[in-house]
């Protein structure tokens, strides 16, 4: 099933749709965290996300971590040159930094458990089968899709 056939199943649904940033939105250089204002953004993947930012039942949200604390504002500058849609209020930016260096897939599990599914659908998007092997662990409520389903 394919990212519109998701949305139109829950049309008549309040959707929160979360959206992780590197490798889904902006390139993911390996191990390079740092200069994140610098990332390539991947604009087929934008431009679904701001035609379905538009659409009324979907409230449109980034969840991504940074390594270091320095991340979220180069996170930010990036949003806002390529992405600014994004609503500043709705730009989760987890610092793994201010967390003792808890792993990826421990905060965003630990994001979602916290959010409160009731009258809504919760969907992530994200790249890593480990975060969304974690999630789907642990919170049954929720849809996960890995990052291919903006590419057609």
């Amino acid at each position: 099933m394919y990212l519109k056939e998701y949305l139109d199943k829950y049309k008549d649904k309040k959707i929160k749709l979360f959206v992780d940033m590197d490798g889904v939105i902006a390139d993911y250089d390996v191990g390079i965290a740092e200069h994140y204002d610098k990332k390539r953004p991947l604009y087929t993947s934008i431009k679904k996300l701001e035609e379905i930012s538009k659409l009324p039942n979907i409230e449109l949200h980034i969840l991504s971590i940074t390594r270091m604390t320095i991340g979220r504002d180069e996170k930010n500058i990036w949003l806002d040159n390529y992405a600014p849609f994004f609503k500043k209020e709705n730009r989760n930016i987890i610092s793994r930094e201010e967390n003792n260096f808890t792993k990826s897939n421990e905060l965003k599990l630990s994001f979602f458990k916290k959010l409160d599914f009731t009258n809504k659908k919760i969907i992530l998007i994200d790249d890593d089968p480990l975060i969304l092997k974690t999630i789907r662990n642990e919170i049954e409520d929720i849809v996960l899709l890995k990052d291919t389903v903006l590419v057609d």
